[in-house]
Formats: structure tokens, C-alpha cells, sequence
């Protein structure tokens, strides 16, 4: 893997909106606390892939681009669906 880039109005937009940052996310990515890589859903979005990383108990998806080596974070979107399945606990 490349360099990792992302846009440093946007990350300020993240932690001023949902506290959290590029940075932690970078921490993850380089600590291999990935639960999963996908294809973005949308259809809008075929370009993208996405992180799918536990942060304090809590899952994020956070999509991303691929320009050679190198990626591009999009932004960070907490999601308690992706919680549910991931980090599903006891017996339900």
C-alpha cells in the first residue's frame, strides 16, 4: 500500500461534527484493525471500496479511492447497522 491522503477541510468538518478524524482512522488502517474491505454499495459509487473499522467499540465506514499505490479517505460514517453485525454480542 501507498500513501494515504484525504482532504484536511473535511477531516476538521469530521471532527467538529462526529469527533472523530482521518488520523484515528489512519491508526487502524496501519494497526490492521480492518473487520472488512467491500465494494460501496451505491450504485453511484462502483469507483469505491470501503474500510469497515472498529473505533472504541463502534463501527465506521469509511469509503476510499485508489489512485495506483496510493488511497484517497472520502470520509467517515458511523453505522450502527455495521455495529450490530460486527461486533454482535451474546445470544440475540
Amino acid at each position: 500500500m501507498g500513501n494515504i491522503y484525504w482532504d484536511p477541510t473535511k477531516n476538521q468538518k469530521l471532527k467538529t461534527e462526529r469527533d472523530i478524524s482521518f488520523e484515528e482512522i489512519l491508526v487502524c488502517i496501519e494497526n490492521q484493525q480492518i473487520l472488512a474491505i467491500i465494494q460501496n454499495p451505491g450504485k453511484k459509487y462502483q469507483n469505491q471500496r470501503v474500510f469497515v473499522v472498529e473505533l472504541n467499540n463502534y463501527v465506521y465506514y469509511v469509503p476510499f479511492v485508489k489512485a495506483g499505490d496510493d488511497l484517497f479517505l472520502k470520509t467517515i460514517i458511523p453505522s450502527r447497522k455495521l455495529t450490530k453485525e460486527y461486533l454482535k454480542q451474546g445470544g440475540d
